[in-house]
């Protein structure tokens, strides 16, 4: 009989609420646990084969989420639910929720509040360990819940970054439960995905949803979905390519996975975007499914989702790769199929100025109709799924469209976009480190600049956004040789931008944002470590060979008491060119700003930023910057070897 078999029972209507789960048996279990301390009951007899070091064993760790404490000695849960423990102690104290779980498991009795039931995974594992005693479970609930999901394969689904939300900046994963593949009306669309997000309340604004997001004011939870909930919310309305990584896990593995996921979908875990997020409570799902994999270590500043993507891989515990491309980049790839005359009639059939029935239409061959309907088709659909046209707009319109491809029988002839050569589990890794050395007019020094996360438009751009940009809590540090001078030159708290091409179909705003503390010269000539907020928005455009063209009105505030009121605001403009290819980075332009406060002084910077990526983990910089300010003109420059880890 299969460990399965065994907590099979009579299935029950419905799955027992939350608010039952995480108070009645919390309850009962703490009563249990009383009761069964007690001499001469099976309970004690259990407890008294636990070997004396099993509470510190890798696996019950992992099924507990326990972490080592950084400071002082022992351990601590991450879980911050009671539920998730039946030791009042069990937060943290390994062995006094392993004695209470044995003495719980031991118990007489069944049913959805016993702790077989509760907890299969911490039971299936301890069964391993110990001699407990052989009797079935009857566990409902879990044998509905677990008969529902059908899961015979799991695969982890990698959504590319999305930075116009600050909960999906660094992309989100997610697992998807595949059923038999040799199940009747198998369809993955219909297959239930399991997920762990912030559990935010819906009125809470983007900029408090960062600042709670990052500080711990959310609790976290482990949801079901459907993966066409999942697909639509993703790849149809944010526009976010799907990776999908199918785990080579074994169906012993997966029931582990499946039955962890069981005690931890309704428990409370802190959620933070940069460590404790959903692509790290997923790690922990993989450590408990195959013992030893041990991917939370790898985990020690944060969790980037495209990180963990990549050490799921370099365990050797993905079978097979499948690229999912978003609603917008088929669209898109449809329209660069059609010649440059026709993509104009395309875009004016999907508004309506332009009929199936014109003489313009019917001047073209039956194949050049069937394209551009096909075209027009998909990117109105499109529209309208992105909520960017509504339903009763684009349904005549539509509707006319296919009538008229119904008549054509020519079959379909545009291309699905190929799969990218590079996947976003192999660009370049998120950490880098830059040694390089330079002048500041007539000083010369060395740097050092450490980033935790992300991404750069001089980066290597494979497996990135092309024009994105995010850095968080980088460091800028130079060391002037001619004073042996030590100076934090600009820490970066988050910065953002987001240069995405405008053409007659699509139309994004670019934007950028970000804040920190920088250098910043005054008129006797010192340069300040001056608090800052910085934005801008604008628009960017695509040229010939591959040239990206932006234009961004920007605005500064400068906060510091070494300014002559304080603080100083400036709006200003940037302008610029943008290259990006496998080998160079390039990117120059012009920007002015107009500093109001202290003296209505104007300053202009030309700048120049160049980088060869000699491989994925290497790349050489460099950067020239000629500026005008209170009268004085500067030259700055600097060459250096960035590192990526």
């Amino acid at each position: 009989m299969s460990y399965l078999d065994e907590v099979r029972g009579e299935r029950s209507a419905t799955r027992p609420t939350a608010v039952t789960r995480s108070s009645l048996c919390t309850l009962a279990a703490g009563l249990l646990a009383l009761t069964f301390a007690m001499p001469g009951t099976a309970a004690t007899e259990a407890q008294a084969q636990i070997p004396a070091n099993l509470h510190l064993h890798q696996d019950w760790l992992n099924l507990v989420h326990y972490r080592p404490n950084r400071i002082r000695s022992g351990y601590t849960s991450e879980a911050d639910d009671a539920a998730f423990f039946i030791s009042p102690e069990g937060k943290t104290s390994p062995r006094a929720e392993l004695e209470a779980t044995v003495a719980a498991l031991a118990a007489p009795g069944t049913g959805d509040d016993h702790a077989r039931c509760r907890f299969p995974a911490r039971d299936r594992w301890l069964r391993s360990q110990l001699a407990l005693p052989d009797t079935p479970a009857d566990c409902p609930a879990f044998s509905q819940w677990f008969d529902t999901l059908n899961a015979e394969t799991v695969t982890l689904v990698f959504a590319a970054s999305y930075l116009n939300s600050p909960s999906s900046m660094f992309g989100h994963t997610f697992i998807r439960l595949d059923p038999p593949s040799d199940a009747e009306d198998t369809d993955l669309l219909l297959a239930n995905t399991i997920s762990y997000a912030a559990d935010a309340e819906e009125h809470d604004n983007e900029l408090l949803f960062a600042y709670r997001g990052i500080f711990g004011g959310y609790p976290g939870i482990t949801s079901v979905r459907p993966y066409y909930e999942m697909i639509r919310l993703y790849s149809d309305i944010e526009n976010r390519d799907l990776w999908e990584y199918q785990l080579n896990l074994t169906p012993d593995e997966t029931w582990q996975l499946l039955a962890h996921a069981w005690e931890v979908q309704d428990k409370n875990f802190d959620y933070y975007f940069f460590d404790e997020n959903c692509a790290y409570r997923l790690l922990a799902l993989i450590d408990v499914a195959r013992p030893g994999t041990q991917l939370l270590d790898e985990v020690f500043t944060h969790a980037i989702p495209s990180d963990t993507v990549r050490w799921v891989v370099a365990r050797d515990l993905v079978a097979d790769v499948h690229y999912r491309p978003s609603a917008a980049t088929v669209v898109a790839h449809y329209i660069q199929q059609l010649p440059a005359e026709q993509r104009k009639l395309a875009h004016a059939l999907a508004y309506g100025r332009l009929t199936p029935d014109s003489p313009t239409m019917q001047a073209l061959s039956p194949r050049e109709q069937a394209d551009l309907l096909d075209a027009a088709y998909d990117y109105l659909r499109y529209q309208a799924m992105a909520g960017k046209l509504f339903r009763e707009q684009a349904a005549p319109t539509s509707h006319q469209l296919l009538m008229a491809r119904s008549r054509l029988r020519e079959p379909p002839a545009l291309e699905q976009p190929p799969v990218p050569a590079i996947r976003d589990d192999q660009g370049h890794d998120t950490f880098r480190l830059t040694l390089a050395g330079g002048r500041d007019g007539d000083r010369n020094y060395g740097a050092l600049t450490l980033r935790p996360a992300y991404h750069d438009v001089l980066d290597p751009p494979d497996g990135y956004r092309p024009g994105a940009q995010l850095q968080f809590l980088r460091l800028d540090a130079r060391f002037y040789t001619d004073t042996d001078d030590l100076q934090l030159e600009q820490l970066t708290g988050v910065e953002i931008r987001s240069l995405s091409p405008r053409d007659r179909f699509f139309q994004p705003l670019s934007w950028q944002v970000g804040f920190g503390a920088r250098r910043s010269e005054i008129a006797s000539g010192k340069r300040l470590l001056t608090p800052y907020l910085e934005g801008g928005a604008g628009g960017s455009w695509m040229l010939p060979g591959g040239i990206q063209a932006f234009s961004v009105l920007t605005a500064d505030l400068e906060i510091a008491k070494g300014l002559a009121k304080g603080y100083d605001i400036a709006p200003g403009a940037d302008l610029g060119l943008l290259y990006q290819h496998q080998r160079l980075s390039l990117m120059a332009g012009a920007k002015t700003k107009f500093w109001l406060a202290d003296g209505e002084e104007r300053e202009d910077t030309g700048y120049l930023g160049i980088n060869t990526h000699l491989h994925r983990a290497v790349s050489l910089g460099g950067q020239l910057t000629r500026s005008h300010y209170f009268d004085r003109y500067e030259t700055r420059w600097q060459l250096g070897l960035n590192l990526y880890f």
